[in-house]
């Protein structure tokens, strides 16, 4: 199988040689010229700017069908579709205002559409309006989206929640490629800094047709920092504040481009100490230590297209287990503490030809984890190798149906080298095939796919037979059919429909095959059932929007029945003092939604007021309730736009509201948790001193310092609070 792919990159040989370019004039509707529209074409990665007489080019372009979108903030975006075929095309575009929103382009679905043409509903926010809002981590940020929410070790450690599912349940990817870190342990958080990251796509719901496994209940797709426009070169330098944690984040970073060789590089560290609580006092062993380093190097012509990303990360984690203890300021972490590297190559080539695409992608992860428990000497010592491939063809066009078909692929080792095992050596091996379709006719949409996978898992005996650490090996196979249909529609210009049915799946992990040992996270001894099934579900998913300049409304509503969910139970014996639990599995069901308004009143342009509420049920069949669902919340905010003379541009100040519900169905290993309402403020924008321009973010965080839990805090049963009040200031400029 390698051979064929091999061959299939190296047979590829003959492409168009055509050097094609696009130039014209943005406008606005009184025919002025709009500067900095950005003008991109998205299947190729092509991007660039108007300058101030509205002008703009793009060269270096393949033949083909394209749609190039542009878009500006206080405008609506226009895609225009334009076939190229070897000659310079003008195309001047007249923006309309629309002062609610900027529709993106959805990279983490098929056919990489802006969102209006999309037929699923993905949530997209970029990493800037998240730091807009005071977010410590970049996991802390995602939670404020409607539909996700995070299981938290302080202010460290977070863990992605889509819906009530998690952990594994959850695929991240980051430059493009599959992130695994050994993500099922509950104190492994998502080892991803916000430095370096464009922007978050959200696929709330089964995504197994284009991931295969782990994508049963969503996707977190982060697309990395675009690279400089051809013949520009930028660099900047960032620094936040955290006041509660005594932290700080630094930021650099540069990039430079030519027409068609492209480069950037950043670097970045955070630090901070142990987090306080609305008291005064701090818990102990909170505080954290991370270096990030971030580089890519790209090239394109008119025939292909080639970028690799590299990305280091290193952790320096504390692991509270004395709750509130000894007070100190410290940044440096005690025992028991964790050390992660982790590191992400990846490598994305981009053929074009006459009237299709083949795109070939692929990435390495080495994540290398390390926990001491009383010296330098790790207790526990796991390796993870993974090898990713992804191979996606673009059928030419027929008529308005467009088609992909492709193959993935990844191939793992996990080895230990410590005294403590989690799981043992063990070698997994995934394959997938799938098409898709997607067919546009007047205002509708019509999306449909299939898919096949297999993952096989084989492990090494390890211990001795009847003793605490003892596994068993296995040599296991998990095959699953999904398949998904989707279709759009707009009923009239401002009111959109969406319907989806999709089935997604998830092979049980090593520690739930293999487990046979006292979970120190929990403190109880947990024995893995090498007989599980595949996790198999079927979600139906509705989305209504009503969208015009001034008003923004939208329903998103969803039922998910899981087959053979996976889950602990206890079985009514101990073992050396600890209640032991088994892995056992039973069919659930998980049902809810998100709800929101965004209005905009005129002539009051300035002003604007969202408002959204999420729920989420989960049972098992008998009744009982999942665990780690969150809480309903209700979420409000205020925001003023302003500018002040010729030195503070593009102003803000927000004033949000975060009311979460009292969480009453909690499940037998959890207890009730409390509703709390939380202000958060925020103050911004863009300020000129002399000729110095610099980014100004200020927030103050649960500014009323409310004492509160969350349901999703690991340190609840401790009774530890969440973070108290916490200042924010962030500063970026270019250099």
């Amino acid at each position: 199988m390698k051979s064929f792919f091999l061959t299939l990159i190296l047979g590829v040989s003959v492409f168009t040689q055509a050097q094609n370019k696009i130039t014209g004039i943005t406008t606005d509707k009184d025919n002025k010229p709009l500067p900095n529209v950005v003008i991109s074409i998205p299947e190729i990665h092509k991007e660039t700017i108007s300058d101030v007489d509205g002008k703009y080019n793009i060269n270096n372009l393949p033949n083909g069908n394209f749609t190039i979108v542009f878009s500006s903030i206080g405008y609506a975006t226009q895609n225009i579709s334009s076939t190229l075929s070897g000659k310079e095309s003008t195309l001047n575009v007249t923006l309309e205002d629309n002062m609610i929103h900027m529709d993106e382009v959805i990279v983490s679905t098929a056919f990489n559409k802006i969102q209006s043409q999309n037929v699923m509903k993905v949530e997209h926010e970029s990493v800037k309006s998240l730091q807009q809002k005071g977010a410590s981590t970049l996991i802390e940020g995602l939670a404020t989206i409607p539909g996700v929410s995070q299981v938290s070790t302080g202010t460290s450690i977070g863990k992605p929640v889509i819906r009530g599912l998690s952990g594994n349940r959850v695929l991240v990817y980051s430059q493009g490629v599959r992130l695994e870190n050994q993500q099922f342990g509950e104190e492994h958080g998502l080892g991803l800094n916000d430095a370096g990251v464009e922007s978050v796509e959200v696929i709330k719901g089964p995504a197994s047709l284009l991931y295969g496994s782990d994508a049963l209940g969503g996707v977190l797709y982060f697309n990395p920092e675009k690279f400089a426009n051809p013949n520009e070169f930028k660099t900047d330098f960032s620094e936040r504040l955290f006041s509660n944690t005594l932290g700080s984040n630094t930021s650099l970073g540069l990039k430079t481009s030519t027409e068609n060789w492209k480069f950037l590089a950043r670097g970045s560290y955070n630090t901070h100490a142990d987090y306080q609580v609305p008291n005064g006092d701090r818990v102990t062993n909170t505080r954290y230590n991370e270096s990030d380093l971030k580089a890519g190097i790209g090239y394109s012509n008119s025939s292909f297209s080639s970028v690799f990303r590299y990305n280091y990360n290193q952790l320096d984690l504390g692991i509270p287990e004395n709750g509130i203890a000894v007070q100190t300021n410290t940044h440096s972490t005690e025992f028991p503490r964790q050390a992660v590297d982790n590191h992400i190559l990846s490598l994305h080539n981009n053929f074009y030809f006459k009237n299709s695409k083949l795109d070939a992608d692929f990435g390495y992860i080495f994540n290398d984890r390390s926990e001491f428990e009383d010296s330098n000497v790790a207790s526990l010592h796991m390796k993870l190798r993974t090898f990713n491939y992804d191979f996606k063809y673009y059928l030419p066009k027929f008529g308005k149906v467009e088609t992909i078909v492709g193959v993935q692929g990844m191939h793992q080792t996990n080895t230990n080298t410590g005294e403590e095992l989690l799981i043992p050596d063990a070698t997994t091996t995934d394959f997938g095939i799938f098409g898709t379709a997607n067919y546009e006719f007047g205002k509708n949409v019509l999306q449909a796919g299939l898919r096949f996978d297999n993952r096989k898992i084989t492990s090494e005996t390890h211990g001795i037979i009847g003793n605490e650490g003892f596994f068993q090996a296995i040599d296991k196979s998990f095959d699953s059919f999904n398949a998904s249909l989707g279709y759009k529609t707009n009923l009239t210009d401002y009111f959109t429909v969406r319907l989806n049915i999709a089935s997604g799946f998830r092979a049980p992990n090593l520690a739930e095959l293999t487990s046979n040992g006292v979970h120190e996270g929990s403190n109880r001894y947990e024995i893995g059932n090498a007989n599980l099934k595949n996790e198999q579900n079927l979600q139906t998913d509705l989305n209504l929007e009503y969208k015009s300049s001034h008003f923004e409304i939208f329903a998103n509503g969803f039922y998910n029945h899981i087959n053979n969910y996976i889950f602990i139970s206890p079985n009514g014996t101990q073992i050396a003092g600890n209640n032991v639990y088994d892995y056992v599995q039973a069919n659930a069901k998980l049902y809810g939604g998100e709800a929101g308004i965004h209005f905009h009143p005129h002539p009051l342009d300035w002003l604007h007021f969202t408002s959204s509420f999420e729920t989420v049920v989960g049972k098992k069949d008998n009744g009982s309730n999942l665990p780690l669902i969150p809480a309903n919340k209700w979420n409000n905010t205020f925001r003023g736009e302003f500018e002040l003379k010729n030195w503070w541009k593009e102003g803000f100040a927000t004033l949000n509201i975060e009311s979460t519900f009292a969480q009453n169905n909690h499940s037998e290993f959890e207890t009730r948790t409390n509703d709390y309402t939380l202000i958060n403020l925020g103050l911004g924008g863009k300020i000129t001193i002399n000729k110095s321009v610099f980014q100004l973010n200020l927030n103050a965080n649960n500014v009323l310092n409310k004492t509160y839990v969350s349901h999703l805090s690991r340190l609840k049963s401790d009774g530890i609070p969440n973070v108290g009040r916490n200042i924010v200031l962030g500063i970026t400029f270019n250099i």
